[in-house]
């Protein structure tokens, strides 16, 4: 996993291992929408999107559809890299539980909702060949 992009982030939530865990949760379920909807353009029809609340999204519901993520997997063959989406997983999750524990906010609202968003490109960037370069 290439995560040194995470560095370049000046906004104070992402400095810490939580802010950081937040935004990947954000990056992984994103990318699992869109490839249960098929394009980026279908997205609002997938639904975990479906089931996400922008906005009003709190740590207990960030960490109940984190949870979820083996059992998605399992369910659609539609996911590309499914290995992959498991590792980043793993290590959103690791990162919100070396966290404070605070709950998300406005500002944690705002990481998960970028990463959700971006998350095709987030995704990619992450998991780069290194023959492809930056």
């Amino acid at each position: 996993m290439k995560l040194d992009f995470l560095n370049d982030f000046q906004d104070p939530y992402l400095i810490d291992d939580q802010g950081k865990g937040v935004f990947l949760s954000g990056v992984v379920l994103g990318y699992m929408a869109k490839c249960q909807a098929g394009s980026e353009k279908e997205i609002k029809n997938a639904p975990l999107f479906k089931q996400i609340q922008f906005g009003r999204m709190d740590m207990k519901s960030l960490k109940k559809h984190l949870a979820r993520i083996p059992q998605l997997l399992a369910a659609y063959d539609s996911i590309v890299a499914p290995q992959l989406v498991s590792a980043l997983s793993a290590y959103a999750g690791t990162l919100i539980l070396t966290g404070k524990a605070a709950e998300l906010g406005t500002n944690g609202n705002f990481a998960f909702t970028v990463g959700f968003v971006n998350a095709n490109d987030y995704f990619w960037k992450i998991f780069r060949k290194e023959s492809e370069g930056n």
